[in-house]
């Protein structure tokens, strides 16, 4: 009998689903609400300079509704110098409609949704495990996710890899204890 007439008679088993790894894949972390942006500069007189006056009642003037149930993201894209006030003013506004207003872009809310996020996990249920941190995703985990993950679980994992069940690249791993 051939080796290969032997493997064609062997059951297909998939060893990555029998094995014992942990997948933890961050993509599963990324809000699901949409995100939407409010530039200060539109309400400065020449996108630069705010004027008290003009700027309250432009912001009483607007149609607020468009930011409702969404992550506002609130920044000023010039090099305007504005008074803390300003962006007070501006959350005053949206907090009624929304639950997350964040003072920056879309990336570092990214960096900060995340680092929350991690920080509010229980890993200590892998404790002792071998996980593999999902790579290669299709939505912005930015990489200091990755970084603060890895961080967070070295206390507890066995292992630590990176990419997928299939194929992973080592991060780390806790020294084997001696049985006495």
């Amino acid at each position: 009998m051939k080796k290969n007439e032997i493997l064609a008679d062997a059951p297909l088993v998939n060893r990555v689903a029998n094995s014992s790894l942990i997948t933890i894949n961050l993509e599963e972390f990324y809000p699901s609400k949409e995100f939407i942006t409010f530039d200060i500069k539109d309400f400065l007189f020449q996108g630069l300079i705010l004027k008290e006056k003009d700027f309250r009642t432009a912001l009483k003037e607007l149609d607020w509704s468009q930011y409702e149930d969404k992550i506002v993201l609130l920044y000023c894209s010039t090099d305007a110098i504005l008074p803390v006030w300003s962006y007070m003013l501006v959350s005053a506004y949206l907090a009624p409609l929304t639950d997350q207003i964040f003072q920056g872009n879309k990336t570092d809310f990214l960096k900060h949704h995340y680092k929350q996020t991690i920080a509010d996990m229980d890993l200590s249920i892998h404790a002792e495990k071998r996980v593999v941190i999902k790579g290669c995703s299709d939505k912005e985990v930015p990489p200091s996710a990755y970084l603060d993950l890895t961080k967070s679980l070295q206390p507890f994992a066995q292992s630590i890899m990176y990419g997928e069940p299939c194929s992973t690249v080592p991060i780390f791993k806790r020294p084997r204890k001696l049985k006495k």
